[in-house]
């Protein structure tokens, strides 16, 4: 069985082995695969392992040996699933990997904006500190969560991580998403309609996936119906948000505050109107990535070969439809 990994780098920049892909077969990994170079690299591969290498109906009809496609992350829409399942191709995807991982920064971003703490750390080593005719001081406003309402859009399992760290700091949960499990709630959650989330929360936190019905979900006009001074918090994907929108809501005041580990175009590009806007946190794609994730991530995608090799596979996510 041959194996190519097309852009193994950002997953395993060399701490972690592949030695375990490789017992499963004749197995060549790239850090990175240029887009011209996708057809010739899985050349005749029976499988291939992606993470944001595009796999679509042109590549899967120049690869005929392909039967198989293990994408290294949950989100898979950087392969054609249905010219996949036409053709008969396996593809499979990594759910769960990094459920505490995002949910931890999720809120981590949400606590930078409380407390400025990068920027009080540098003051403090430029000196400022020692100059200081008071025994403190703060640069920014300082804000406490005990007491106030996060709106989670998307109450899948990163979601309720979240949630559930909110609820730990003090705050009320409010839930939007197009599943509900009543046992779930409690007095410090309840499932609402997306209006009256945005209506009511004081931090709006995303962890919906990208559809046609959630793209541009906030926008100026559901930036209109929240609070004034909402902060908002994306680790899920940057289409999520129109951005122009929500940079014009950060710098009129309207939206507080963003913390956003993602945006639309990845890597952010230049001419991203959030780059310069007022009170906006960018970090790059990062919430997923500890070691502790990309290890149970990586063991995921094995097994998920594995299971393909054996006949069993496991988190297909294009099965045909009985």
């Amino acid at each position: 069985m041959n194996i190519v990994v097309l852009d193994g780098y950002t997953l395993n920049p060399g701490d972690l082995s592949w030695d375990d892909l490789k017992e499963l077969g004749d197995t060549v990994v790239y850090e990175r695969t240029p887009a011209d170079r996708t057809v010739e690299r899985i050349g005749n591969a029976e499988i291939v392992i992606t993470n944001k290498t595009v796999i679509d109906r042109d590549v899967l009809d120049s690869c005929p040996s392909l039967r198989y496609v293990g994408v290294l992350a949950t989100g898979y829409n950087v392969v054609d699933v249905e010219t996949a399942r036409e053709r008969g191709i396996t593809v499979t995807n990594v759910p769960s990997y990094g459920t505490s991982a995002v949910g931890q920064f999720a809120i981590a971003l949400l606590l930078e904006i409380c407390h400025h703490i990068g920027l009080h750390g540098r003051s403090v080593r430029e000196g400022e500190w020692a100059e200081s005719a008071d025994f403190c001081y703060w640069k920014q406003p300082l804000i406490e969560l005990d007491g106030k309402t996060m709106g989670i859009i998307g109450f899948g399992r990163i979601g309720r991580k979240t949630g559930q760290i909110a609820q730990a700091l003090g705050m009320r949960v409010l839930a939007a998403g197009s599943r509900r499990v009543p046992e779930r709630e409690s007095e410090t959650m309840q499932y609402v309609e997306l209006d009256e989330l945005l209506e009511k929360s004081d931090v709006i936190s995303l962890h919906c996936p990208l559809s046609e019905k959630t793209r541009g979900i906030i926008n100026r006009d559901s930036i209109a119906r929240m609070k004034d001074g909402v902060i908002i918090i994306n680790t899920s994907r940057g289409p999520l948000i129109v951005e122009e929108d929500l940079a014009q809501a950060l710098s009129s005041g309207k939206v507080y505050a963003a913390g956003l580990d993602v945006v639309s175009v990845e890597p952010v590009q230049s001419d991203n109107p959030l780059l310069s806007a007022r009170n906006c946190i960018i970090t790059p794609h990062i919430a997923w990535a500890p070691k502790e994730a990309r290890e149970r991530l990586l063991e995921i995608a094995v097994g998920n070969v594995r299971s393909f090799c054996a006949g069993s596979p496991v988190n297909v996510v294009n099965r045909e439809e009985k």
